[in-house]
């Protein structure tokens, strides 16, 4: 459990970069800081998923609690204006912050009192639950809590001006409408509900500055809500998309509790002699699991790839979901992910991104697919489970044909040398995919080195799936080989590592790229051992660090060691050094494969088990700066970032 004293919470730097999360299953999700400030545009206590896992929208932005304790008054939150004042400071008379679970808890101290704050979310519901126990005090305790609201898609602004919502008393509480949208509820059944209608303008958003972008807000005080506390009574708030939601917070907190427990009970003898800080990252991997609904109204599942501004994505979902699915016991769950994106398939290609709006999904991406062959490898390693195989055998059958003859932005096999050639100008493929404008900072056409361990891989596994379907394998074993042997032509034996790109408009590039150690890490390598040692040890030397690896080597022209910015800024510096946490999967998998040592694999992980208390908490950050000390950035809590960790530490286990 993470656990963090006064010396902490009362440090208002501290208290601030520090960020929790809850969610829903829905890809609805509440976040903030220790300190109450907001800091992002996403921050917000009911960012609900109104199109599951899509259209996140800000809807209850904050509360701000004011006690009277023995005549005397304590402002419990704090705000960061446009002048960069704090004011109030109710950081000041935080006592203690955790986690029980994914559930942040405050512990304010006023005077002899001690008033806890809890904030979590109901499973597969847009409802939030903000609950306050005094658990000591010597008298009643009077609680004042001003309901801050919006009405705004999560990744914009709020300009007030003379704009108006509709506040309006319902049973329990208020009712808030925003022009030309369904309305969304404060409720309580144990403090009595004004409604108010008041703009605060102004709220400095700190991270949003760093980011080059714009960095203020408003937000709507929406109502107030009052009660009065004596020692043991407890109060809770509810924020709803629903109109009658469960008001009864001890109900609900026990439900959520019950939901957590299972998650880890299921996950337990998979991660036997996995120290307890694992089990926060089993609770971590549950976050990014949601609902994607299939035509037909039929229910599939998907991964969200981080939070708190990603959606779902083809390759995130497919690199994460042996981490987050069968490391932690829920098999059934991949197997709906995989039937899911299947349903996608198009000509020969798993879709890129799913759009925020309800649009048609984008199709951009080479490796995605070829994560998908192995994704199901691992499912059927987990479960030997040959009947999804066997359903889903024809859509990879169609897939590869499709990547044979030729399919979207030149993604075409190259019968000279069986080698998968992919690009075309303007257009990103890989997972290094950071586009400005019309600018393609890594573009990577041509024959990339882990698109095509990906493809042999796929090819092998394909063998693999006909061999136990009793199937003609012969296709896919020539076809393997013919890759293999056109795989040599990646050793670049002057410098002794892969080349990361060959065939390219500017010839064959010799950067040293991590992206080389997935012909060593996974299933199936087309490398000989010598060379597979000799990546692991290249991209140790220079591309390691204790978050993960870097996304070029610091010697490298082109290298850039600190991610900020305005938006070309971060993407110049996005796969140009920037350290990436997913890449410590596939190092410590091929460090195994070369070592064969247990202990000193897990002992890579160890630095980014640590990290679970310094930025996203009780989570693994997206990225992190190239140059030490290695600052988080990006997204706080990232789904193959936490995967990759969980399926290592499983995968290094011993017997």
């Amino acid at each position: 459990m993470l656990d963090f004293g006064r010396e902490l919470c009362s440090d208002p730097r501290l208290a601030v970069e520090r960020e929790w999360l809850v969610t829903n299953g829905l890809g609805g999700y509440a976040a903030g800081t220790i300190a109450g400030v907001l800091t992002r545009r996403y921050h917000g206590l009911l960012v609900a998923a109104l199109q599951p896992p899509v259209g996140r929208s800000l809807l209850l932005a904050k509360v701000d609690e004011v006690v009277t304790y023995n005549g005397l008054m304590y402002p419990l939150f704090t705000n960061r204006w446009h002048d960069g004042e704090l004011e109030p400071e109710g950081y000041l008379h935080l006592e203690r912050f955790r986690l029980e679970g994914t559930t942040p808890v405050w512990t304010f101290a006023c005077a002899d009192a001690l008033l806890e704050k809890r904030v979590w979310m109901g499973p597969r519901a847009n409802t939030t639950y903000i609950c306050y126990d005094l658990c000591r005090g010597s008298g009643p305790l009077a609680l004042r809590i001003k309901a801050i609201a919006n009405h705004r898609d999560h990744h914009s602004r709020t300009q007030a001006g003379g704009s108006r919502m509709c506040v309006e008393q319902v049973a329990h509480g208020l009712r808030i409408t925003a022009a030309g949208t369904a309305p969304f509820y404060v409720l309580s059944d144990g403090a009595e509900a004004t409604p108010q209608h008041e703009w605060y303008t102004g709220y400095y958003l700190s991270i949003e500055d760093y980011r080059g972008l714009e960095a203020e807000d408003d937000h709507l005080y929406a109502g107030l809500f009052e009660a009065t506390l004596e020692p043991g009574d407890s109060v809770t708030l509810v924020a709803s998309t629903e109109a009658n939601p469960r008001l009864d917070g001890g109900w609900a907190y026990a439900e959520r509790q019950a939901y957590e427990e299972e998650l880890l009970e299921r996950a337990r003898p998979y991660l036997v002699d996995a120290p307890q800080v694992i089990e926060q990252l089993v609770l971590a991997a549950d976050q990014f699991v949601v609902r994607r609904s299939l035509p037909g109204d039929a229910e599939g599942r998907s991964i969200i790839a981080g939070y708190p501004w990603f959606g779902d994505w083809g390759r995130d979902t497919m690199i994460s979901l042996p981490g987050l699915t069968l490391a932690t016991g829920r098999s059934e769950v991949g197997a709906r992910i995989l039937h899911t994106f299947a349903h996608y398939v198009d000509q020969g290609m798993l879709p890129n991104r799913f759009p925020d709006e309800d649009e048609a999904p984008e199709y951009n991406t080479v490796d995605a697919t070829l994560w998908y062959f192995e994704a199901l490898r691992a499912y059927l390693a987990a479960t030997s489970d040959e009947m999804l195989v066997n359903d889903l055998y024809p859509v990879l059958r169609d897939i590869v044909d499709w990547h044979q003859r030729g399919t979207r932005y030149g993604i075409q096999l190259d019968p000279e040398d069986g080698l998968l050639y992919a690009g075309q100008e303007g257009v990103q493929l890989t997972w290094m995919d950071a586009k400005v404008d019309g600018w393609v900072v890594t573009p990577r056409m041509g024959k990339a080195v882990e698109v095509n361990a990906l493809w042999y891989n796929a090819l092998r596994i394909m063998a693999e799936f006909a061999r136990c379907l009793g199937k003609e394998t012969q296709t896919y074993e020539d076809l393997a080989d013919r890759t293999a042997e056109g795989f040599v032509r990646f050793w670049n034996g002057e410098r002794g590592y892969c080349y990361d790109v060959i065939d390219g408009p500017d010839g064959d590039d010799p950067a040293l790229r991590p992206n080389q150690l997935l012909a060593v890490s996974l299933e199936y390598s087309p490398l000989a051992a010598a060379q597979q040692r000799a990546v692991v040890d290249a991209c140790a030397r220079q591309l390691l660090t204790s978050h993960g690896l870097r996304s070029l080597a610091p010697d490298d022209p082109a290298y850039m060691g600190h991610y900020g910015g305005d938006r070309r800024q971060r993407d110049a510096a996005y796969h140009q050094g920037t350290v990436w946490g997913w890449l410590i999967g596939p190092f410590v998998q091929a460090h195994m494969r070369v070592y064969g040592d247990r202990e000193q694999a897990r002992s890579f992980l160890r630095p980014l088990l640590q990290h679970l208390g310094g930025h996203g908490l009780g989570s693994l950050s997206e990225i992190f700066d190239g140059d030490a000390p290695f600052s988080p950035r990006g997204c706080t809590a990232q789904a193959w970032t936490v995967a990759e960790v969980l399926r290592a530490w499983h995968g290094t286990a011993g017997g």
